[in-house]
């Protein structure tokens, strides 16, 4: 499982909208998306992929980060693997 935060998305953006946009750059399919509401200005949307590594998604990664997306230039971070057990 791997976990991409794209930050500064709009709150008004649909998971599908965002589900499109990554694939679109080569994406897989995520999961699983959870919004993060942000201090206002800066709302996230964590991007679960259950079945990528974190290796391959940090190859993607660079395609959308700093991209300019529906009026916002978002960021895409890679998050380190957590231990949920």
């Amino acid at each position: 499982m791997a976990e991409l935060l794209l930050g500064n998305v709009e709150e008004t953006v649909s998971d599908e909208e965002i589900s499109e946009f990554l694939i679109r750059y080569g994406f897989p399919q995520c999961s699983e998306i959870r919004r993060i509401a942000g201090a206002g200005s800066r709302p996230a949307a964590l991007v679960i992929f259950n079945d990528v590594t974190a290796d391959g998604l940090r190859k993607l990664q660079t395609r959308v980060h700093n991209m300019y997306w529906k009026n916002r230039t978002i960021t895409a971070l890679l998050l380190p693997a957590r231990d949920e057990s």
